[in-house]
């Protein structure tokens, strides 16, 4: 190749270097024309219409309701019966008589093994778990919508950076072929020229492949059809963390899941204290009155009476047992939750560290360096120094470099909103 089709080549890349450092998407004709999203649009779409919140946040009306049943006074309800009795009474000589006798009473059944006091217990703690499960599913879709739009925005600028590397390697390598054709360049540049416009022709393809992927997985968390959901907006880079392993770890304690936890076994245990208190007979007291005899001489009577069955074959050992499983595996869950999830949050602050590092490796010393080269591979072929071969190479890490940058963000975004889902940060 001549040296002034080298320097056209180069200096195709040289003054694409700025625009591949800084990708702004565009609306292309893969993406339909509507109003761009924002994350904070995304996210308040999903606490709206994501339909594992709503279904969570339906088992309220239950929860609730058993809360107001465990508080009522009496957990038995009062009973009132009423007999009619009419009697036809034989009389020497006369017609039967006609009585009609009546008798009328309430009772109501108290429960004698505190009862009440675990079932309210244990309402009351089942209602505080499920509010804290909900608040746990609204922060875990948040998590997760997050992660998805940045991962959409992720890949239009790695369209947008591969359509202007498809431009850019298509133009040079036309021009190497006019100077082909010319007899000026030979064939072997030209074969190398039109395999590095391939390359990028399938980087472009398999780009938005992996864009409509994503996009269709964020429009479903969306409760968009996939062609409606509009172009993310928004920008890459990370703002800065207002936080230290410290304050993560000091931040579990209010962790939504694991107070979720710690409630769902306080509710367990009360509900195994509630089963062995209902071994505990119950006693039903009632008071009756009535009146009997014939209508000359009525009687009035009142009638008390107490019934206490007596626990002698059902001991409620099923519910006893049962209740004292779902508390231990209650207190295994919390415990193995607690543990598990301090492991998460150092392991993901690792991470986190490990990628910030790399990212200000990338945009401090590689980046800066490699368009540096590029300006250098310029002049030097011009010098004669190095040839396609080089140039090509020099022009090649600076598009992977780019790649790196994209992907660095993407995975750094998705490790903060893991460990912020993990230690409950922000605490509100």
């Amino acid at each position: 190749m001549r040296p002034k089709t080298l320097a056209l080549a180069g200096t195709l890349f040289l003054l694409a270097a700025p625009v591949f450092a800084q990708v702004t998407p565009t609306v292309t004709a893969t993406t339909p024309q509507l109003d761009p999203l924002t994350l904070q649009e995304a996210l308040l779409r999903a606490a709206q219409a994501n339909p594992a919140l709503r279904a969570k946040q339906a088992e309220l009306a239950a929860a609730e309701g058993f809360n107001t049943d465990a508080r009522s006074v009496l957990f038995n309800n009062p009973q009132l019966a009423v007999d009619k009795t009419r009697r036809l009474v034989p009389q020497a000589g006369l017609s039967p008589e006609r009585r009609n006798e009546w008798t009328g009473g309430v009772s109501q059944t108290f429960e004698t093994g505190g009862q009440g006091g675990f079932r309210r217990e244990t309402a009351s703690s089942a209602l505080e778990a499920l509010r804290y499960e909900i608040d746990d599913a609204q922060r875990r879709i948040r998590s997760e919508v997050s992660t998805r739009f940045y991962r959409v925005l992720a890949f239009q600028q790695r369209v947008e950076l591969e359509s202007q590397a498809l431009k850019l390697f298509d133009d040079a390598a036309a021009a190497v072929q006019k100077r082909r054709v010319a007899g000026e360049d030979t064939k072997l540049d030209a074969n190398v020229a039109l395999v590095e416009a391939e390359r990028a022709r399938n980087q472009l393809a398999l780009a938005r492949e992996q864009l409509n992927e994503e996009r269709n997985d964020l429009a479903a968390r969306l409760q968009f059809v996939g062609p409606e959901l509009p172009m993310a907006q928004g920008e890459l880079t990370p703002a800065p963390i207002g936080f230290t392993l410290n304050d993560l770890l000091a931040s579990l304690e209010s962790q939504p899941r694991l107070l979720a936890f710690s409630a769902r076994e306080k509710s367990a245990n009360a509900r195994y204290r509630l089963e062995r208190a209902s071994v505990s007979p119950d006693v039903t007291v009632g008071l009756n009155v009535g009146r009997e005899g014939p209508g000359g001489a009525r009687e009035r009577l009142t009638t008390i009476s107490i019934s206490v069955p007596l626990p002698i074959f059902k001991r409620n050992a099923t519910g006893i047992g049962q209740a004292s499983t779902a508390a231990t595996q209650a207190q295994i869950d919390r415990e193995a939750a607690q543990r598990d999830t301090r492991a998460n949050v150092l392991s993901l602050w690792t991470r986190l560290t490990s990628q910030e590092q790399r990212l200000r490796r990338l945009q401090d010393v590689v980046l800066p360096a490699l368009t540096d080269n590029l300006s250098l591979s310029v002049k030097s072929r011009q010098a004669g120094q190095i040839g396609l071969l080089e140039l090509i190479v020099v022009n090649r890490q600076a598009l992977d470099a780019r790649r790196d940058l994209i992907e660095a963000l993407t995975e750094y975004h998705s490790t903060r909103a893991a460990l912020e889902l993990e230690a409950g940060w922000p605490k509100e």
